[in-house]
């Protein structure tokens, strides 16, 4: 009974080591207990190597990611200038809407390249968010005031309705305003010419939620589960250009601030996309 008492304290003790880093390996006389000991060894070395060959690999990511950046943001840049350059110069009329298609292009392919080095740049650790808790009325405004000048250009109007200037919750301004931005974005480009957007906001107990209403085509219910996922595009959406990251992109900034997003639409009847953030 002793002895197995004793057996116990140790491999407490052994346990309580290993979880603070500080498990070294001794000499003891019960041979059960010295294999054990042993194995315990062989499984923190295992793991701290695995450890290390993640850190390394994270680390390698970074590098890419930066790279990635920094090489392919000159070469766009000069690529749209040229081209704007080449479609104010241009005499010949049929080459307009060839030199339009290489605009259009370059710059879906530059906002595709930004969206995707956040991802990562999220994905990695490399960029970490700093949730505090402030006013929710300033990111709304700024929010809407980004998404007009594309909602002018269709004839929509965006509605900040029930503004509530005292709600305050807990977000990253700067991220946030990435995650709302694509859903406003995501609402004026589905949403038929001459039609309205309405945001509103309601606090609960626990959560704020930020909603995003519009009148466009809705979301097959079959889809839904689906539309945050990286890269995926309903069958409502193939007739407008994206590339279906958006909507994956503010999953991942709402789960860092530990808050969520969800869509309750219903195909031929529009949709709406809510974030909910922590209240303090």
């Amino acid at each position: 009974m002793r002895r197995g008492s004793k057996i116990i304290a140790r491999l407490d003790a052994m346990l309580e080591a290993a979880i603070n880093g500080s498990f070294v390996e001794t000499d003891y006389d019960e041979t059960e207990l010295s294999r054990l000991e042993s194995k315990f060894r062989q499984y923190l070395t295992a793991r701290e190597a695995a450890s290390e060959k993640v850190e390394a690999e994270r680390c390698a990511i970074k590098e890419l990611v930066t790279d990635i950046s920094h090489q392919t943001k000159t070469p766009l840049a000069n690529i749209l200038l040229y081209t704007q350059l080449l479609r104010e110069q241009c005499q010949d009329p049929q080459a307009v809407p060839y030199i339009e298609q290489i605009c259009m292009q370059t710059t879906k392919l530059e906002f595709l390249m930004q969206a995707l080095i956040k991802i990562s740049r999220l994905e990695s650790g490399m960029v970490e968010l700093f949730p505090t808790e402030e006013a929710l009325y300033p990111l709304l405004l700024q929010a809407v005031k980004l998404a007009k000048g594309r909602a002018g250009a269709k004839g929509i109007t965006i509605e900040l309705a029930g503004e509530k200037r005292d709600i305050r919750a807990v977000f990253d301004f700067r991220w946030t305003l990435e995650a709302m931005g694509n859903l406003l974005d995501n609402a004026v480009k589905y949403s038929p010419a001459g039609s309205v957007v309405t945001v509103s906001v309601r606090a609960y107990e626990m959560f704020v939620r930020v909603s995003v209403e519009d009148m466009g085509p809705g979301i097959l219910e079959s889809e839904q589960a689906q539309i945050f996922d990286r890269f995926y595009r309903g069958k409502n959406a193939r007739q407008e250009e994206g590339n279906g990251v958006g909507l994956y992109l503010t999953r991942m900034i709402l789960q860092k601030e530990r808050g969520y997003v969800k869509v309750d639409s219903r195909e031929g009847c529009g949709s709406c996309f809510s974030i909910y953030l922590q209240r303090a």
